[in-house]
């Protein structure tokens, strides 16, 4: 007698048959009965987030239901609608639009309960009116480490393999500045590095802009470049410091908030501070004098990290859903301006 059917095979197939045979019935008794299966957990409900107007511009840009998905966030709706003010889970307040009277905010409108988002990612030296903003807000976007929604302008994210080679270098140093003031910290100490140190300029305040796609070009044929902050302030660390200098392949000298929040953000060997030299000369003759060994020494982080900028508001607001199961319940901003301009 052959035993080509009696093999394991053979056996859970026939395993197999019984079992479904025994619970069709099953499953048939229970309806019969009415005791209907017990089902899956519920997928989390869809948050809709209103962006009472989009910053910096009348045209928002088109938000399709799925437009977090595409940032790794789901169940999250953005949208500009009005309509939606009833039965948004959150509203968005971007703050220029709020300083300059082209949105004003729906107060008598407001559903009862409804969590306001404040949004700013300017410092406190170009944010004006907030005065009258106290007693409105639930929550913070911004910049600020201990926002509610922390949105930083970049970050630094483990990376595996080789590190991109660094572009050729042709000149020292380098400065992109549009808005070019006297009084400002940044102006005062170019001014002070200029005789001692050659800084080539482009931006519009020296009439030599670049294009979007000319920046970092130009950027990285420089050792150097100024990751100057238009103004010095709490965890206010700009595309200055991530785009123009890290992702661009050069070493950024900072101006901005002191060497540990950078610390907290970067490596220590990544970026050179101006507050480790007591003069501008000083900063000068340590950029100057660096050999190629030394300046190569701020590019090991390159080895296992990589940039990741935020500069799209679409992510930005696609965060708030990220952060919302953990967002504080009844929590309102009573002096947003002593908060912001601590």
């Amino acid at each position: 007698m052959s035993n080509a059917g009696c093999g394991p095979s053979w056996r859970l197939r026939a395993l197999g048959a019984l079992a479904g045979a025994t619970l069709l019935p099953a499953l048939w008794l229970l309806r019969l009965l009415g005791v209907a299966p017990v089902p899956g957990p519920a997928p989390p409900p869809t948050l809709t987030i209103l962006i009472w107007h989009w910053p910096f511009t009348d045209q928002p840009p088109e938000l399709p239901r799925n437009t977090c998905i595409s940032y790794g966030v789901a169940h999250c709706h953005l949208s500009t609608n009005h309509s939606l003010l009833a039965i948004a889970d959150a509203v968005v307040f971007h703050h220029r639009e709020l300083q300059t009277q082209r949105a004003r905010l729906p107060l008598a409108r407001r559903p009862r309960g409804q969590p306001w988002v404040w949004a700013s990612m300017e410092s406190p030296s170009h944010t004006h009116g907030l005065g009258r903003l106290g007693g409105i807000f639930n929550w913070v976007l911004s910049y600020r480490r201990d926002s509610d929604i922390f949105v930083p302008y970049g970050r630094l994210e483990p990376h595996a393999g080789p590190a991109p080679p660094l572009p050729a270098k042709k000149g020292v140093a380098a400065w992109v500045v549009s808005n070019f003031q006297e009084r400002q910290r940044r102006v005062q100490l170019y001014q002070q590095l200029a005789p001692h140190l050659q800084v080539d300029v482009f931006g519009r305040a020296n009439r030599k802009p670049l294009c979007a796609n000319c920046l970092l070009p130009t950027v990285a044929r420089y050792l150097f470049y100024l990751s100057f902050e238009n103004s010095q302030h709490r965890d206010y660390i700009t595309e200055k410091f991530w785009r123009n200098a890290l992702a661009a392949g050069t070493v950024p000298v900072v101006l901005g908030p002191p060497r540990a929040t950078y610390e907290a953000f970067a490596p220590a060997d990544a970026f050179v501070h101006v507050d480790d030299f007591g003069t501008a000369q000083e900063l000068a003759s340590f950029l100057v004098g660096m050999n190629e060994s030394c300046y190569r020494r701020y590019f090991a982080w390159r080895d296992r990290l990589r940039v990741r900028l935020f500069g799209d508001w679409r992510e930005r607001f696609c965060a708030i859903c990220t952060q919302y199961p953990r967002l504080p319940r009844g929590q309102v901003y009573q002096d947003l301006k002593g908060w912001f301009q601590a």
